[in-house]
């Protein structure tokens, strides 16, 4: 889960247990809040795993699953939220504006229901008592009104995983009392308003994965509480701004990769005392990185992959990494480092492309057991990596295509969560293990394997350029 996704789930979970502490389940209901409600239900055409099973008219609404009273008889939280991870539980329909009856509402939380429909809910506008809004990952469409700034006293803004089209409107500057503002995940274009800097009670700021384009403004002076800095996936382009500087003492999440930032790491980032994740990945960065980087002291998630970067590396003094990638730069790091292989928590290890020269087989690592991720292609790594994947419990992922690998495959077993190992174009030898079948990816083409394949799915340009496989998907084997 990235940063502002966990950021998200961790502001809703508060609010909603705030919400839950003695709420008032009162035996009537509301005539308005009812009938609102109803309303609502009916807008829906399919509920296939029951989430508003328990709405019926004439029983107490203020027992109705997801619904919260803390006045009395009326409505003050709706929540309706599908489970992302089980398929089929998901709503389908519209968002009634009937909902505008609910007149003592402050927190609507309509999340991860995936197929609801229709534009921007104008009914918002009508909610005096709103200050909560999280309407995410829906398929919810069309522009933002341009009058959007009305809801100046909303304190929480999240419309992330929709289908919102067109540019971020201007009064959005309005919305002076807001403290988390996440657009992520839509199709918004144009450039950041400008006056996203009246918002100086910000704390979490989500613009990421849409379709923004222009410089960063210059803004971040007048946002002395922001925690949290997402604009990746986009299409900004230049520097990053000066006035990020002002973030360093508080400022956790820094991410602005895939995007077209260009010029050199500034130095300032190396002040921020506080950053946990700082991600400018898939960019155009350029020049080496600032020595400086070694005060990053509390850094735990660090992407500087697939830009322009030259070495040196600086040694960074971080008491342990958690994920880390630097891969497909101009580094020559020869070998994986020592901050490196010495870090107990390290899950996500990605130097594809980083000129490494050395054994896996000197490769001792502090701690094998956390790692779900290892990406070292395209280096001359060589040894292997049997011993590797022995010891670790949870990898998901082993990536080492384009080294000098030397190892029988035969004698390979590796963790049952493995999904995808890629170990092409190196001097891999033997026959190939059953247990890869249970894999989702495979890759072990140009080797020097041999014998008869396992029963697979994988097609043959898996298996193809090695010495003297056989069997489907390649040649027969000769009797």
């Amino acid at each position: 889960m990235n940063s502002s996704s966990s950021f998200s789930v961790f502001i809703f979970t508060a609010v909603i247990i705030l919400r839950c502490l003695n709420p008032i389940k009162a035996a009537t209901c509301h005539p308005d809040d009812e009938a609102g409600l109803l309303a609502f239900k009916s807008g829906i055409t399919r509920d296939p795993s029951g989430i508003l099973s328990s709405w019926k008219k004439g029983t107490a609404c203020c027992s109705w699953n997801g619904i919260t009273c803390l006045t009395g008889d009326r409505v003050t939280a709706l929540t309706v939220s599908g489970q992302s991870e089980v398929a089929g539980s998901f709503l389908s329909g519209t968002i009634s504006s009937s909902l505008a009856k609910l007149q003592h509402l402050d927190g609507i939380y309509l999340m991860n229901l995936k197929n609801i429909t229709g534009p921007f809910p104008q009914f918002l506008f009508r909610l005096p008592q709103l200050k909560y809004v999280y309407i995410e990952n829906n398929r919810l469409s069309g522009p933002l009104p341009v009058n959007i700034g009305s809801l100046s006293q909303i304190e929480a803004f999240s419309l992330e995983g929709n289908r919102f089209t067109g540019p971020i409107p201007t009064s959005i500057s309005n919305l002076t009392k807001l403290s988390q503002l996440n657009l992520g995940g839509n199709l918004l274009t144009g450039t950041i308003p400008s006056g996203i800097a009246n918002l100086k009670l910000i704390s979490f700021l989500n613009l990421g994965g849409n379709r923004l384009s222009g410089t960063i403004p210059d803004i971040f002076k007048s946002m002395p509480e922001l925690r949290s800095l997402v604009l990746s996936r986009n299409g900004f382009s230049g520097n990053l701004p000066p006035s990020i500087a002002s973030l360093a003492p508080i400022l956790r999440f820094l991410e602005v990769g895939r995007n077209k930032l260009s010029g050199k790491i500034p130095e300032y980032l190396s002040r921020f005392k506080a950053l946990d994740t700082l991600d400018l990945s898939r960019n155009k960065f350029s020049g080496a990185v600032p020595k400086s980087f070694a005060n990053l002291t509390k850094i735990f998630n660090l992407d500087l992959s697939h830009n322009l970067l030259t070495d040196p590396f600086p040694a960074l003094y971080v008491k342990g990494i958690e994920s880390l990638d630097l891969s497909y730069n101009k580094f020559h790091l020869k070998t994986i480092p020592k901050w490196v292989t010495s870090s107990p928590i390290i899950f996500s290890l990605k130097l594809a492309k980083c000129g490494i020269k050395m054994s896996l087989d000197d490769w001792k690592p502090a701690e094998y057991y956390f790692y779900d991720f290892i990406d070292l292609s395209e280096n001359e790594i060589s040894g292997s990596p049997a011993r590797f994947l022995n010891l670790t419990e949870y990898l998901v992922e082993f990536r080492a295509a384009g080294n000098k690998l030397r190892f029988d495959m035969g004698k390979l077993t590796f963790a049952k969560t493995l999904k995808t190992l890629d170990l092409s174009r190196n001097l891999v030898f033997g026959k190939v293990p059953a247990t890869v079948a249970g894999l989702q990816t495979l890759n072990v083409s140009q080797n020097h394997l041999c014998g008869k394949l396992p029963t697979t799915k994988f097609p043959a340009r898996a298996f193809t350029g090695n010495d003297c496989l056989c069997g489907p998907p390649l040649s027969p084997c000769k009797v």
